[in-house]
């Protein structure tokens, strides 16, 4: 097995006593002003180490949106297979892991179903490791699991995903941090330029009080929209235990996205 590579020198209790502070300061500036929590993290989060690096420090050069259409992607429903929402089913073998089915609906701020939504997903496999050339953690590849699946939304804006419960990973952002386990997702909007991404989590994971990431929000109202809940009625019996997340683009109760310049941790 490949030894684990030299570790970062800053420790988890310096982390969290960092976000523990940057949360402080971010409820008394809320408060002071009058105004709620942000509902989106800054992006210079510094228990987030490489935000302090690479978060934009002028303004993004505004393109036409309409010239950027002319030769941006379309997508319709012949365009994306049935097969492509169940990451199970994509090679000759079952993966391993736990089979689990992600169900839910994409909204806009007035709650009105967002159809014919394409979303694509991306994840880790249940050992916590990337099928990516930048994926240094020793874990082992499954020859049965890519993690990548794409579907398009109902008339009811509702998605149905089958695919294996991602495994947590380690990252470099200090000594033995953790990434609790999540799946990303990208919603394509009407047009390209409308692209979102976001990640999902699972209920209960004890890495969430860790993760410099998942704390770069500091609404914890904003930070639970993030969390799927485990349904019962999605769960099949012998077969995937079932989650639910619903989606919100817009509004002061949208989920939160990545920014656009994020590595997709």
């Amino acid at each position: 097995m490949q030894r684990p590579a030299p570790q970062p020198q800053t420790t988890q209790r310096q982390v969290s006593d960092e976000i523990a502070e940057r949360h402080r300061s971010e409820v008394d500036a809320a408060a002071s002003a009058g105004r709620a929590l942000a509902a989106h993290p800054r992006r210079d989060f510094a228990p987030y180490r490489s935000t302090v690096l690479r978060h934009p420090t002028h303004e993004l050069v505004r393109a036409d949106p309409e010239e950027i259409e002319l030769v941006s992607p379309a997508f319709g429903h012949t365009d994306v297979a049935a097969e492509e929402a169940d990451l199970t089913i994509q090679h000759t073998g079952e993966p391993l892991g736990e089979r689990i089915i992600v169900t839910g609906r994409v909204l806009d701020g007035e709650g009105r179903p967002v159809r014919n939504q394409l979303i694509e997903i991306w994840q880790a496999n249940a050992s916590g490791r990337y099928v990516h050339k930048r994926d240094q953690h020793p874990a082992p590849l499954d020859p049965n699991f890519t993690g990548v699946g794409r579907v398009i939304t109902g008339d009811d804006g509702s998605y149905r995903i089958t695919t294996i419960k991602p495994g947590a990973y380690p990252w470099k952002n200090h000594r033995n941090a953790w990434r609790p386990a999540h799946i990303h997702f990208s919603f394509f909007g009407s047009a390209f330029t409308q692209r979102l991404i976001t990640q999902m989590y699972f209920p209960g994971d004890p890495l969430f009080a860790l993760d410099p990431i998942y704390q770069s929000i500091v609404d914890p109202a904003a930070r639970e929209r993030l969390v799927a809940t485990y349904d019962h009625d999605v769960s099949e019996p012998e077969w995937a235990i079932g989650y639910r997340w619903d989606v919100v683009l817009t509004g002061p109760k949208s989920t939160w996205m990545e920014p656009e310049d994020a590595d997709h941790a």
